[in-house]
């Protein structure tokens, strides 16, 4: 079996990594053997130096199959609501290192305990979804929204936005979401009887108030952020002011390159060939009320693993992950298949390009480079650090604003935390 990722470009790497990209670039082939024996010089070595203190994470999306990877080491791998609270369920755990996007690192720290580090394998690999809401295109529109309608608006963060974010969830009385717990979230935040400004998926926002009974008519999805920025007034919008009033929750207009893919018309090409379809709730909302389910990647995979033989879906997420379920589906006799990948369509892709920026050299390389006390700082995340996912440049905050970023983000995410379980 081929491990499943194209190779960077050895500019890619930063320098502190470029030894491991070579010896990988190398390698006679991407067979699981040929990969593992060569991280094997690394990994253990990493693990035997660290004992117990060491987790590594990693989420169902992870591309060059390090999901495999990271479970072969004794990692953990799973959807982002369980990955932000590893460092919090694990205090003996000192040195925490994931291969996913900044966002999920940073969501780890901030509830981190004083005595932990985390670590991301490439700070290059970012969310799309995320990149078009970084604070300085967010926070001037939520300004505005403040100035209007004050202690009135409550903001619901996604878990695919940045700490700086998740703070602004915290301000406002508001609470953070995940695809799995969304439908909880804004229930719960509907009950508080004030305007709601969920950010950033508009797709996920939309998908949520229509599981929930909120009309679509009292949705106003704010003007795209990758036409217009940051720089327009709430008149702007369509319907002006005067529909930003009407409404019942506002929209932040990001979406995910990966969902945004998926059409009715798939769904009706697998349903016709008898298969059960399941979706990710990033999707158009009409392609989610076309298929017979939706869910988080939780979800997607409990399909998986409670198919039976002979049992056919059609499952719609990111490309590596429906690789990992087509395999685990070959196991239990039964067929799945991915649902772009219909007659004539282009859309299936290899997955998540940006989260496919960790691959076998960056976790072999953070670990023999944290072993040996040579770890870049680049990589280090702490609660607030805003990345540039092209060029590799951190802002970071002064230790002050930390200590408020990390007061604020852990209310929402804790109020989160409770809403969740309490549902449960």
């Amino acid at each position: 079996m081929s491990v499943c990722q194209t190779a960077l470009p050895l500019d890619w790497y930063q320098p502190p990594f470029t030894p491991y990209a070579e010896e990988f670039l190398a390698l006679p082939d991407r067979r699981a053997e040929t990969v593992l024996g060569w991280m094997d010089q690394y990994v253990p070595k990493a693990i035997d130096h660290f004992g117990d203190e060491l987790l590594l994470l990693a989420h169902f999306y992870m591309g060059g199959e390090i999901v495999k990877l990271v479970e072969r080491y004794g990692g953990a791998v799973s959807d982002s609501y369980v990955l932000a609270l590893q460092a919090l369920h694990n205090p003996e755990k000192r040195v925490i290192v994931e291969s996913a996007v900044h966002f999920m690192a940073e969501t780890v720290a901030i509830l981190s305990h004083p005595h932990q580090e985390v670590w991301i394998t490439n700070p290059k690999a970012g969310c799309t979804m995320e990149m078009l809401a970084k604070d300085h295109l967010v926070d001037p529109i939520a300004d505005q929204l403040l100035e209007r309608y004050g202690d009135d608006l409550l903001c619901v963060a996604y878990m695919n936005t940045s700490g700086r974010l998740k703070a602004l969830a915290g301000r406002t009385g508001g609470a953070i979401c995940t695809s799995s717990n969304a439908h909880h979230i804004v229930e719960w935040a509907r009950r508080q009887g004030k305007k709601l400004f969920f950010v950033p998926d508009q797709h996920l926002g939309r998908n949520v108030a229509d599981r929930i009974g909120m009309p679509q008519e009292k949705l106003v999805p704010l003007l795209s952020p990758e036409t217009f920025g940051a720089g327009y007034a709430l008149s702007d919008v369509d319907g002006g002011r005067e529909a930003l009033d009407a409404s019942d929750m506002i929209l932040w207009a990001s979406y995910c390159g990966v969902h945004t893919v998926f059409t009715p018309e798939m769904v009706e090409h697998w349903r016709a060939d008898g298969r059960t379809v399941y979706v990710h709730p990033e999707s158009p909302l009409e392609t989610v009320r076309a298929a017979d389910g939706s869910g988080s990647t939780n979800f997607l995979w409990k399909a998986v693993m409670d198919a039976k033989p002979g049992d056919r879906l059609a499952i719609g997420t990111e490309g590596h992950f429906v690789r990992n379920a087509i395999e685990e589906g070959r196991k239990k006799g039964g067929d799945i298949v991915h649902l772009a990948e219909v007659p004539g369509s282009l859309a299936a892709g290899c997955g998540c390009a940006t989260m496919s920026r960790n691959d076998p050299p960056h976790l072999a390389g953070m670990l023999d480079l944290l072993r040996k006390g040579e770890a870049p700082d680049a990589n280090r995340v702490l609660a607030g650090d805003s990345g540039n996912e092209r060029t590799g440049r951190r802002d970071r905050m002064t230790e002050d604003e930390r200590k408020e970023l990390i007061g604020h983000a852990r209310v929402a995410l804790e109020r989160m935390i409770e809403i969740t379980e309490s549902a449960s």
